[in-house]
């Protein structure tokens, strides 16, 4: 059974409490689960940048408003697993190791940040490449990797594939800090480039998005990869 990891941005699951994406994504990963072993990895959306921005208007550092970043993404996931309910192991894992025993389950595992100055796609990297997975997958809330950002610069292009290397331009264009909202952390990147894991950049927004992608090999976005064969069904 394929193994894989994905990156669900909290801008997608929980742009706020009110406005939470939680239960239309238990209907899509339940179903997931039936064909794959999942791993989620969750991360803060707008309820960690709200926290970010209140600590910083205090003069706390960015090692606190990481730290608190960090405990937001973990409330998210365990939205989520409640969510899941007996489709998921029960407890959110704080580290990689536990993140491969809470596997033996059999259940869907979910994490959410764990390292300061990294976000929740770095961890997903670097969970993908401790599991051996088959696939990396991103949900964000834009329809793959453009050349810009595209809700500023109208003449960004997208791409619909890129080599680690291309992927690793782009993110050092980009400044890193906590609650920042880019493609991908460098972390990420570098993991992704040396771990030779395919990744798939796709819309989050609309949770079917991710079932077609896996199940059908439908889906509008970027792969990143050196194979020319795409990862995904035919």
């Amino acid at each position: 059974m394929k193994k894989i990891v994905i990156s669900l941005g909290g801008s997608v699951l929980v742009p706020s409490l009110e406005s939470n994406n939680i239960g239309r994504y238990v209907s899509v990963l339940r179903k997931l689960a039936g064909r794959c072993r999942v791993f989620v990895v969750v991360g803060g959306g707008g309820e960690a940048r709200r926290y970010i921005q209140v600590a910083r208007g205090l003069g706390a550092g960015e090692a606190t408003a990481d730290e608190l970043g960090i405990q937001v993404t973990r409330l998210n996931a365990r939205l989520l697993v409640a969510g899941l309910g007996d489709a998921a192991y029960p407890r959110v894992a704080e580290n990689y190791t536990e993140a491969r025993e809470f596997a033996l389950a059999g259940k869907v595992v979910v994490m959410g940040g764990i390292t300061p100055a990294q976000t929740t796609d770095a961890v997903s990297a670097v969970l993908a490449e401790s599991i051996g997975a088959d696939l990396l997958i991103n949900a964000t809330s834009v329809d793959g990797i453009y050349s810009a950002d595209p809700k500023k610069d109208p003449a960004a292009v997208r791409y619909e594939r890129l080599t680690p290397e291309g992927l690793l331009a782009i993110i050092t264009r980009e400044r890193m800090g906590a609650g920042a909202n880019t493609v991908l952390d460098i972390v990420a990147g570098k993991v992704v480039e040396r771990s030779g894991i395919p990744l798939l950049v796709l819309d989050g927004r609309d949770p079917e998005n991710l079932y077609r992608a896996i199940v059908e090999g439908t889906f509008v976005g970027t792969i990143v990869s050196e194979e020319h064969v795409s990862p995904l069904p035919a």
